[in-house]
C-alpha cells in the first residue's frame, strides 16, 4: 500500500506538549539572562550591599531578644531577598509584549500556559541561584511570588508601569518579621504582620538555620513555618497563574 501525493506533502507533525514548550521557553530566558553579565553581576551585588547596610547601620539599635541580630537579619534577607529578585520578571515580561515576542509564541501551536510558565520556571532558577541558603524554600517562595510578578507584566502597558506594579509589594516585605521582631509593632499592625506570606517564608528559613535558637524564639518548630510557606505559596500559585493564563490568552 503506497502513500497518496497529500500524505506525502503533508509535514509529520510533532506533538507539543506543555513540558516540552516550557523548557524550551525557559531556556531562552535562562540564556538571555546568563549573556548578560551586568545583570548577573548587579543582582548579587545589591543584595550584599543592602545585607552589609542594615547589619551595620541597623544593627546596634535593634533588640532581637537574645538572638545576635546578624543572626536575625541573614534569614529575613534569604526569603525577601527572592522577592526583590523576582521584580524584574514583571519588567522583563511586558518587555517581551512590547517587543511582539509574546504574539510571534502565540501565533505557534503550543499550549498557551507553557510561554508564561517557561518564563516562571527561568526567573525561578535565577532566584534559586541567588538564594543558596535554603534553596528548597527559596525555590517554592520564589516560584509562587514569580506568577505576582508574571501577572503585573502581562497586565502593565510597559516595562516601566510593569516595575511600578511590582513595587507595590515592597511594604509586605517590611510589614513582616524579616527585618524587626513583629512583637514591636504596633498592636493592630502585628495581626496582618505575623499572618501574611512573608512573614511565615523568613520565619522558615529562620528556624531552618538558627535550630534551637530559633525555636526558643518563635515557639515553634521549624516544620510549623515550613509547612506555612509552602501552603501560601500553593495558595499565590492556584491564584495567580490561571489569572495570568487569562490575560495571555485575551491577548
Amino acid at each position: 500500500m503506497t502513500a497518496t501525493t497529500a500524505d506525502m506533502a503533508r509535514p509529520a507533525q510533532r506533538e507539543i506538549t506543555l513540558a516540552a514548550s516550557t523548557l524550551v521557553t525557559a531556556r531562552r530566558g535562562l540564556l538571555k539572562y546568563l549573556r548578560t553579565p551586568q545583570l548577573v553581576v548587579l543582582g548579587l551585588a545589591n543584595g550584599a550591599v543592602f545585607l552589609i547596610l542594615f547589619r551595620y547601620v541597623f544593627g546596634g539599635a535593634i533588640s532581637t531578644s537574645g538572638v545576635a541580630y546578624v543572626d536575625f537579619l541573614v534569614p529575613g534577607f534569604v526569603a525577601t531577598g527572592v522577592l526583590f529578585t523576582g521584580i524584574g520578571a514583571a519588567a522583563g515580561v511586558a518587555e517581551d509584549k512590547a517587543e511582539g515576542l509574546i504574539d510571534r509564541l502565540r501565533s505557534l501551536p503550543m499550549p498557551r500556559a507553557a510561554v508564561l510558565a517557561g518564563r516562571a520556571v527561568a526567573d525561578t532558577v535565577i532566584l534559586a541561584l541567588g538564594a543558596a541558603v535554603s534553596t528548597g524554600i527559596s525555590f517554592a517562595v520564589g516560584f509562587a511570588f514569580e506568577w505576582i510578578f508574571v501577572l503585573a507584566g502581562m497586565a502593565a502597558a510597559n516595562a516601566q508601569a510593569a516595575q511600578g506594579i511590582s513595587f507595590l509589594v515592597f511594604p509586605l516585605t517590611f510589614v513582616s518579621s524579616a527585618y524587626v521582631p513583629v512583637a514591636t509593632m504596633p498592636g493592630w499592625l502585628q495581626a496582618f504582620a505575623a499572618h501574611q506570606p512573608i512573614t511565615y517564608m523568613v520565619d522558615a528559613v529562620r528556624a531552618l538555620t538558627l535550630g534551637p535558637a530559633g525555636h526558643a524564639l518563635y515557639g515553634h518548630p521549624a516544620s510549623w513555618y515550613v509547612t506555612g510557606s509552602l501552603l501560601w505559596s500553593a495558595g499565590i500559585v492556584a491564584v495567580t497563574a490561571p489569572l495570568a493564563v487569562a490575560r495571555y490568552r485575551r491577548g
